[in-house]
């Protein structure tokens, strides 16, 4: 798709400009514990004030449900944030914010209170968007990991002010682009995860858009299964058998390959090196042995794979990688991966908590393509759908 960045928006000396970043982060004590997603600012926030705007900072915090608090207020965060960016960054609250942003000095920073204290914010309501836009001379939208959501101020303000991609979601969009849009093929996805029932839309479109798909975690169990592999007391939705079938259908109707698990990592209880693990054929798994990752027999052959690809799409862990040994497959493929990104052959993108979690744990993550924080953005990006925040953005 085509979009607007900030390198089309012109003189902004002087004016007030609207950016709608993820300032959604985890707390303890009053402190942030995770400071990615501030980190993430840093791009867009300093050109724009390197510019001479007045930069104001539109965001959610929490899920106050449209009553302001002192617990979801985002003062606590111009702290935080003013030390990410390295400057001043002041805080603005709804009342008397007009008066207050008229007397911001251009190259100002600050950020506005929760939007979410307006009722009318996650309804997308045209009063709070007014309420928003009279604020501002232009929006910039750099948040994708809130573009799934129709709010007034991920999508609201863009229908009604000089829309722009901020740098986030520029480089954000351009990775997904070159992934799923436009890619250079061969093209992988990997596939994991607990459950097939919180994945089934992304398995369904990707058959369609992948030349290999690569399924891992528990869901892998519930297409064993389909197959007629018996995976004794696993994580096993033995209800979707049928849609597990008919997504494998589906693929080879599209020419997409799917792979999974020959060879697997067993034990009769989950917890870290337990004396009953083995590792053993598919159709070997015993009664009262759970499935707890994917053999190095199928790790070895699915890097085989990803030398032949030129893309890689990667949302999930292939096994439970939070307890050792069960992090074997997921640490040993991510490493395949950021190798072949590293030397220039595989284009890898990646997102979704779990899997930024999995490839830190890799200490691969850095060698990645695009690492993508978003959560359910990233997912329904994957499930080809269209994301109101970006749309908005055309």
């Amino acid at each position: 798709m085509s979009f607007k960045t900030l390198d089309d928006i012109g003189d902004v000396t002087g004016k007030a400009v609207l950016v709608r970043e993820d300032l959604n982060v985890p707390m303890a004590d009053g402190r942030v514990t995770d400071d990615t997603r501030l980190r993430a600012t840093v791009a867009t926030l300093t050109e724009l004030a390197d510019k001479g705007a007045k930069v104001l900072v539109l965001a959610h915090f929490g899920r106050p449900k449209g009553q302001p608090s002192e617990e979801f207020s985002l003062k606590k965060l111009a702290d935080p944030l003013a030390h990410v960016l390295g400057r001043p960054v002041s805080y603005i609250d709804w009342e008397g914010d007009k008066a207050a942003v008229a007397a911001l000095a251009p190259g100002s920073i600050a950020v506005l209170e929760n939007t979410r204290f307006f009722g009318g914010e996650e309804k997308n309501d045209p009063a709070v968007i007014e309420r928003f836009a009279s604020l501002g001379d232009f929006y910039v939208n750099d948040a994708f990991s809130a573009a799934h959501r129709a709010h007034a101020s991920t999508e609201g303000l863009a229908r009604v002010l000089p829309a722009f991609a901020g740098r986030a979601m520029e480089a954000e969009l351009k990775a997904l682009e070159k992934a799923l849009g436009a890619p250079e093929r061969p093209v992988a996805a990997v596939v994991g995860g607990a459950k097939v029932s919180t994945k089934l839309d992304v398995l369904k479109h990707l058959v369609s858009k992948v030349d290999h798909l690569i399924i891992g975690g528990g869901m892998a169990n519930t297409f064993l299964a389909a197959r007629g592999v018996d995976v004794g007391k696993s994580l096993c939705e033995h209800d979707l058998k049928a849609t597990a079938e008919e997504i494998l259908d589906n693929a080879d109707k599209a020419g997409c390959t799917v792979h999974l698990p020959y060879d697997v990592v067993v034990s009769k209880e989950f917890a870290a090196n337990p004396p009953s693990l083995r590792t053993c054929n598919v159709h070997e798994v015993a009664a009262d042995e759970m499935i707890l990752d994917v053999g190095p027999q199928a790790v070895e052959a699915l890097g085989d794979v990803l030398k032949t690809c030129r893309t890689l799409v990667w949302n999930g862990p292939m096994g439970a990688f939070e307890m050792e040994p069960f992090d074997a497959a997921t640490v040993a493929l991510a490493r395949t991966a950021a190798a072949l990104s590293k030397e220039g052959s595989l284009i890898s993108v990646a997102g979704g908590g779990d899997t930024v979690a999995a490839l830190n744990h890799a200490g691969v993550a850095g060698d990645f393509s695009y690492i993508s924080t978003a959560g359910g953005a990233f997912l329904e990006w994957m499930e080809g759908k269209e994301l109101p925040g970006v749309a908005a953005l055309g």
